[in-house]
């Protein structure tokens, strides 16, 4: 669905969670009062609920805070403000890390930062979709270019969520942690997830699009289609409001100096803090490649930010990629 200028008005007038009638509604977007009713039952198609109450009006079922550049430019450091080239927020795209990978392909800067209220088609992966209701969550993508080649950055997704564990501790939130390869996890339940897209020449220059995905508030009738347990921060911290803006400008100040000094420090500098945030280890696990299913107790990883699962046969087995499944049960 496009979001229309008038809706955009709607969501910025009702942003607040109060009441707002429809003569004042009709009034501030000069249309009819049918009309307003109309464009407000378009909005359920976006992920969001309103209410209406005779004598009262419209309100949201859930108060928004909208992105602005200038509220995330104040929470932004000067150290960070410095590696950000340019910085977009899209009332909607169809992916932030698409956006941004064709970019790349027109010579777009290193820096360039692009976030998005809501996403047509946005991308988790090995090609799943990645809900994304209007207004609720971070959509955050980062082009960053290198020059040693993707061997150079092997490894790049583990220390982004050691960013992102980072800035939600900043952030007041705790009890957060990580799954193997890139996804954020707590109790359990996936928060978030990291997708890093690689392009250019093997031993030469290349660019990363390095995209995260965290629920702050996504609402059950959203998250139907998920096939995985789930979370939000809202959930986890019992707080309805979660301050967006605040929370894109802490994003970025850990995101960004650990992407720009990467390849030059590489995966080691962030083992023993992954480590430390590892949902994973001692766990009893299947890790999926392709058609194929290891199972075993998960080790940790090794020095090259590999997965390690301990066979059946008790020998200890090294995993580039693939996809975990676990339990909470953990080796006595």
């Amino acid at each position: 669905m496009n979001i229309s200028d008038k809706q955009k008005k709607i969501l910025t007038l009702l942003a607040d969670g109060e009441f707002h009638s429809g003569t004042e509604l009709a009034v501030e977007l000069g249309i009819s009062r049918s009309a307003v009713w109309k464009q407000l039952n378009g909005l359920a198609e976006l992920g969001l609920s309103h209410s209406a109450v005779s004598g009262k009006g419209y309100r949201l079922d859930k108060s928004l805070e909208l992105l602005v550049a200038s509220k995330i430019n104040e929470v932004v450091n000067d150290q960070v403000g410095a590696l950000i080239s340019s910085l977009e927020i899209h009332d909607q795209i169809d992916s932030t890390n698409r956006y941004l990978v064709e970019r790349a392909q027109n010579n777009a800067l290193s820096g360039s930062v692009c976030f998005a209220e809501y996403q047509t088609a946005g991308k988790g992966r090995r090609g799943r979709q990645w809900v994304s209701p209007y207004g609720c969550n971070i959509y955050l993508s980062i082009l960053w270019r290198f020059q040693q080649g993707p061997a150079a950055i092997s490894g790049l997704s583990l220390a982004v969520g050691v960013a992102v564990i980072r800035a939600l501790k900043e952030h007041k939130i705790d009890n957060i942690g990580l799954k193997w390869p890139n996804d954020i996890y707590s109790q359990g339940k996936k928060l978030g997830g990291i997708l890093v897209e690689v392009s250019g020449e093997t031993d030469g220059p290349c660019s990363a699009v390095i995209g995260l995905g965290l629920n702050l508030f996504l609402p059950e009738s959203e998250a139907q289609s998920i096939t995985q347990a789930w979370t939000d921060l809202s959930r986890i911290t019992g707080q309805n409001r979660l301050f967006r803006n605040k929370l894109a400008g802490i994003l970025l100040n850990h995101l960004l100096p650990v992407i720009a000094e990467y390849e030059s420090v590489g995966i080691k500098a962030y083992l023993d803090e992954w480590r430390d945030y590892d949902c994973l280890s001692g766990k009893v696990a299947t890790l999926f490649i392709g058609q194929q299913q290891f199972e075993g107790i998960v080790q940790g990883i090794d020095d090259n930010g590999m997965l390690l699962i301990k066979r059946p046969d008790g020998n200890v087995q090294t995993f580039a990629s693939g996809e975990v499944s676990f339990s909470d049960s953990v080796l006595q």
